[in-house]
């Protein structure tokens, strides 16, 4: 494995795209923009709950709840930066912030950053990237993992396996066995926090959880991952970063919600930038990364003609 391939940003600062200088001030880190972005969402979260409120009892309830859970399952998003620790200057409240966004959305912190630290050494390698997602056989199947409901029940599984004090087979690889027991301990405060909240609903009548938490959650979850799909589905099983990931260029209401991860080959060439800098870092790759100037749905179109037997896409210059 050549650096070149595993490290391509060396290519960009050889033909002079970026600097040293440059690359080095992309990477500095400020509380400033993410207690910014995080104002905003705090915001967008009470109105989207507000919605549901205000229309309790009628049939635009359901548009409601939909909406709230397309914001509540983009905690993901910021979850994935903290586990980069470069969304907040200081290590703890990334360790925090991360910890908080995996409970609303049952994706156990400590865990998914020991998954994802070998999902960013062996990207799109089959049999060792744990986060792959393999390019659907059959429209059946990828409408099925766009469901969500494969991955719902595999989240609460992983769970309840992990408080037991076990882990799956496929997880050997990149969960040390000294840090097992703080996956275990995780896993038990959180199925335990989950099991002592739906007691105390129970006991009281309360349905609150229910319909601004768990049901928009799981009418929000099939939108994650459709976009969670246009990163790497459908590109080449290659150890190339310049091949197996996508960019996906979005709307700006999308890019808020992504935390700016639809610049997702960027953050793969220089994970220690943060999310802030990432479309400053974007301008300076043009010509080095594949972009899907379609955006999401372009990536979709991309996916499905190829699950239905045609080429995928090869031309990666940038649309600006």
């Amino acid at each position: 494995m050549t650096d070149a391939v595993r490290t391509p940003i060396t290519q960009a600062l050889q033909d002079g795209a970026i600097s040293r200088r440059e690359l080095k001030a992309l990477m500095q880190r400020s509380n400033l923009p993410a207690f910014r972005h995080l104002a905003i969402w705090i915001i967008l979260l009470v109105v989207t709950g507000t919605g549901i409120a205000l229309t309790m009892g009628t049939i635009w309830v359901v548009p409601a709840m939909f909406i709230h859970g397309v914001v509540l399952v983009h905690h993901f998003s910021l979850q994935h930066e903290c586990c980069h620790y470069t969304v907040f200057r200081t290590r703890w409240l990334n360790d925090a912030v991360g910890w908080i966004c995996g409970l609303i959305i049952n994706v156990p912190h400590q865990h998914f950053r020991y998954e994802h630290c070998d999902h960013h050494t062996y990207t799109q390698l089959n049999g060792q990237d744990p986060e792959l997602i393999p390019l659907p056989k059959t429209v059946w199947s990828y409408l099925k993992y766009i469901s969500a409901i494969p991955y719902v029940f595999g989240q609460m599984r992983a769970l309840i396996l992990h408080a037991s004090g076990r882990i799956d087979e496929s997880e050997v690889h990149f969960l040390p066995k000294d840090v097992q027991p703080i996956v275990f301990l995780e896993a038990r405060l959180m199925l335990g926090f989950y099991v002592a909240l739906l007691i105390a609903c129970i006991a009281t009548g309360w349905t609150g959880p229910l319909w601004f938490w768990l049901v928009p959650y799981l009418m929000g979850e099939p939108v994650m991952r459709a976009i969670r799909m246009t990163e790497h589905v459908g590109r080449p099983n290659v150890d190339d970063l310049r091949e197996n990931t996508r960019s996906n260029l979005v709307s700006k209401p999308f890019q808020f919600l992504c935390w700016n991860m639809n610049y997702h080959a960027e953050h793969h060439y220089a994970s220690s930038v943060p999310f802030h800098a990432l479309p400053r870092l974007h301008k300076k790759l043009d010509g080095y990364i594949f972009v899907e100037p379609r955006g999401y749905l372009g990536a979709h179109r991309d996916i499905v003609a190829q699950l239905l037997g045609k080429k995928p896409r090869s031309d990666a210059k940038q649309a600006l």
